[in-house]
């Protein structure tokens, strides 16, 4: 059956697998057929995903255990992985809401170097060992906080996704001459466990939503979507794209 969005005897490379936007994307890219790499620093969210991906015929499903913020570890993870067709650098944490005169030197390192500093690594290590096969896709999950939305509190978070969509472009410029494409994908407020993490009441989710055109926040199977549609070869003529997934937020 013609699929153009199918992933058969692709291998997908996706970081932040053990929950929300990773763990859907890849059993999505499983169901499509792809052969999956899954890393996370949760061990147990993350053997969880392993067990819920669709069996491939051919190769087999593979897992890392790493702390993305360790470089030494980025840098085994490069070696030890396999080439691959693909790669969702997903990993992220959500912004502590701190107004700019709160800012301090620890959040903004830490904010940094999981979301920005992690995934420009672990691209150009791969990159340099040759494990990016040509034709390949890479895609970052940035935010509509690093593109045009800005919220008091949030800058932190805007600053680390806005250096990703940055870092992006360069890539997707440099690496064309190896076939290999580079985009970004900018959600809006996804329902994931990082919403929970936050320090933003109930009551205030609510109103956040309902200025959202569409009136909800966003499903992980939302972005993993348009995830893959960026790894298929549907995309093959797109690369250096901002692609924003937000429910019409961007339009307020």
């Amino acid at each position: 059956m013609y699929n153009p969005f199918s992933l058969k005897n692709k291998t997908i490379f996706v970081t932040g697998a053990a929950s929300g936007i990773g763990r859907t994307t890849a059993l999505e890219c499983s169901k499509l057929g792809a052969c999956l790499v899954i890393v996370d620093c949760n061990k147990e969210g993350l053997l969880e995903t392993l067990s819920l991906l669709s069996p491939v015929p051919y190769g087999k499903h593979l897992y890392f255990v790493i702390d993305l913020e360790d470089v030494e570890e980025i840098e085994k993870l490069a070696n030890d992985a396999p080439a691959v067709d693909g790669l969702v650098n997903n990993a992220g944490i959500g912004g502590k809401i701190s107004p700019i005169q709160f800012i301090n030197e620890g959040d903004l390192k830490t904010i940094l170097s999981i979301n920005t500093v992690a995934p420009i690594l672990l691209t150009q290590k791969l990159y340099k060992k040759k494990k990016i096969n040509k034709g390949g896709s890479i895609v970052f999950t940035a935010s509509i906080a690093g593109l045009n939305i800005a919220n008091a509190g949030n800058t932190l978070y805007g600053v680390s996704k806005s250096g990703i969509n940055a870092f992006m472009k360069g890539a997707a410029l440099e690496m064309a001459a190896k076939k290999i494409r580079c985009n970004t994908i900018n959600p809006g407020t996804i329902n994931t466990p990082l919403i929970s993490r936050t320090s933003i009441s109930q009551e205030d989710r609510e109103k956040d939503k309902a200025i959202y055109p569409l009136k909800r926040y966003g499903n992980p199977i939302d972005v993993a979507l348009g995830i893959i549609y960026l790894l298929s070869d549907a995309s093959s003529w797109v690369t250096g794209i901002h692609l924003t997934v937000d429910g019409g937020r961007s339009l307020i």
